[in-house]
């Protein structure tokens, strides 16, 4: 419950950083079930505290009401930018070169083991997890951050992107949401998506493809920005940063360059909204 509650703070956190803004402050609403003892949600609520310290956001309210069937958290989060610094997913250029912070693909693959214990859990209650091998990518499914450190590097170097998201969905449909609203198409170099080394081998555990993880896991919370080719410079300074790609002519598509040399459309397999 403290997992989820931080987490719950960190995924709308993250959307105020992708417009280059700073959170301010949250409201958190509750709806839930009578299955829910008291110290569920102390634990619940001292996560969503702990977020909101380390970010330095205050808590400023909320509501809680009855729900019959389990439990609905509701996250408003409000933040403040110069009008001037406001990063939109609709101003992509053609040419534009496309950035990912951090890696992608783990959070998915988190979610894959605790999924597998699950199972194994329910099939033989007295088996032990096999959780201790696999800290990174549950970390990054249970606990993720945003990346506020990026928001701040752009300020500290006076830079700002064409255009931004964050990882929620997955690589591959937020990427579509930019080319969508920017009306541009996109390459990736397959070669160039980072991927953590752990997550890799867990893919190839699971015979599942880790560019197919990467590209349409999501709840990965990086940020995916593209540049002006002339800040290029000022991109290849900062840390933990990747250049996987190019924005293009929108009747170009959103292809994948693979290392072998193919190219490959990319669909949207992440997450989809009311779908």
């Amino acid at each position: 419950m403290k997992h989820l509650g931080y987490k719950s703070i960190i995924a709308n956190l993250s959307d105020i950083y992708a417009m280059n803004a700073h959170p301010t402050h949250v409201t958190v609403s509750l709806a839930l079930s009578s299955k829910y003892e008291l110290e569920a949600l102390e634990e619940l609520y001292l996560g969503i505290k702990t977020a909101c310290k380390i970010y330095n956001v205050d808590l400023v309210g909320g509501d809680t009401t009855l729900n019959l069937k389990g439990m609905v958290i509701s996250v408003t989060a409000v933040g403040t930018a110069h009008e001037s610094d406001i990063v939109y997913r609709n101003t992509a250029k053609e040419g534009d070169i496309i950035c990912v912070t951090g890696d992608v693909g783990s959070a998915y693959l988190g979610l894959q083991i605790l999924e597998r214990e699950k199972r194994l859990y329910l099939h033989n209650p007295g088996i032990q997890p096999e959780l201790v091998e696999h800290q990174y990518v549950l970390g990054r499914q249970l606990k993720p951050e945003a990346r506020r450190d990026t928001i701040e590097f752009f300020e500290k170097n006076k830079f700002k992107p064409t255009s931004m998201i964050d990882l929620s969905d997955g690589l591959s449909s937020d990427l579509f949401h930019i080319c969508k609203q920017s009306d541009l198409g996109a390459y990736i170099e397959e070669g160039k998506v980072p991927i953590h080394p752990e997550s890799e081998q867990l893919a190839i555990n699971f015979r599942m493809d880790p560019i197919t993880c990467a590209l349409s896991g999501g709840e990965d919370y990086e940020l995916l920005f593209t540049i002006d080719p002339k800040e290029l410079e000022k991109v290849r300074f900062m840390p933990d940063v990747s250049i996987i790609g190019e924005m293009v002519n929108k009747k170009d598509g959103v292809k994948l360059h693979t290392t072998g040399g193919n190219i490959h459309p990319i669909t949207a397999q992440g997450w989809k909204h009311f779908g």
